[in-house]
């Protein structure tokens, strides 16, 4: 470091290593998530496929499930038929196709336990049949009773993060920030911020990755009310003091986001994380205004403006 700026104290490892990436790869997801990608012969054991089942969109919950139930009465609807539609009375038939869907509706009723009675197993076997179905199905609906409520009882942080960082005037010197609003409709109380930059340095002649903890104004505020403007202010102790935007850019800087709060809701404490890489950060800029005063007095907070800026004049 040079141009007369003190040498900012380096993070301790946050387990991404120091080999830098190819590509411009970012280390954390806007979403939260990391930009790892593994490769093995693992096997998918039961707590994979829950985690994957409670964390997963809604949409694909339900597609999930729905295709399931499609696939357990196609499975057994054919083994109905291969023992023989006469062994269900009751069967109101034509074709070999209706013989089918006969024994497809049989079985979904089967499997919900529901049943209209017009359609009966008989013999031992399809009877047989039957009877583990409705044990499959009993089963099957206490297993998605309990992802949806694992679902509905796992907290997450709808923390809305601006979409850029902006270097802009702060106090007479610089300060790079960005601003997030809680989104959701359950209170969060006691939140705490970490931000730590990662950028690429030459060392012994090779790239390495180096990471920096990112001193903040305030690193912690009570409520979320309203927005939260995070600031890290670029002094002489700071990892960015006198860096252009071309610096940024050549060291590949990316900033991680880590939010902790506690759930009023919920009673447990949750966490949220983003990232923003070179490109996101916009230098000789600041944010405009996203709280205002109603006619009565009550404060508004318009979210559509989270991630709107306008250029500013950087103090010298």
């Amino acid at each position: 470091m040079d141009n007369g700026q003190k040498l900012p104290v380096e993070a301790p490892e946050l387990g991404y290593g120091k080999r830098t990436s190819k590509g411009h790869q970012r280390l954390v997801n806007p979403d939260g998530s990391f930009n790892v990608r593994r490769r093995g012969d693992r096997k998918l054991t039961v707590a994979d496929l829950y985690h994957i089942l409670i964390s997963t969109g809604w949409l694909k919950f339900f597609g999930v499930l729905a295709g399931a139930f499609v696939f357990v009465n196609f499975l057994f609807a054919g083994i109905y038929y291969l023992i023989g539609p006469e062994h269900l009375s009751g069967m109101i038939t034509g074709t070999e196709t209706d013989k089918f869907w006969e024994s497809f509706f049989f079985s979904s009723q089967t499997l919900t336990t529901f049943g209209y009675g017009r359609v009966s197993p008989i013999g031992f076997w399809s009877s047989t049949v039957a009877a583990i179905e409705s044990a499959t199905g009993l089963l099957a609906f206490a297993l998605s009773t309990s992802l949806l409520w694992g679902r509905f009882s796992r907290p997450t942080a709808k923390v809305e993060y601006s979409s850029n960082a902006l270097i802009a005037p702060y106090r007479g010197v610089t300060g790079l920030m960005f601003r997030l609003i809680n989104a959701g409709r359950s209170r969060l109380i006691e939140l705490e911020a970490d931000v730590t930059m990662a950028r690429t340095e030459s060392v012994d002649g090779k790239d390495q990755r180096r990471f920096y903890r990112l001193k903040l104004e305030i690193s912690n505020i009570s409520v979320l009310p309203t927005s939260w403007t995070v600031v890290h202010p670029i002094d002489e102790e700071s990892p960015l003091y006198r860096r252009t935007q071309d610096d940024i850019t050549r060291e590949e800087t990316e900033i991680l986001v880590r939010l902790k709060a506690f759930d009023e809701t919920y009673s447990q404490t949750v966490y949220s994380r983003t990232s923003y890489k070179f490109h996101q950060i916009v230098c000789n800029a600041k944010f405009r205004p996203m709280v205002e005063d109603d006619t009565d007095g009550r404060i508004i907070l318009d979210m559509d403006k989270l991630s709107e800026y306008e250029l500013a004049d950087l103090q010298k």
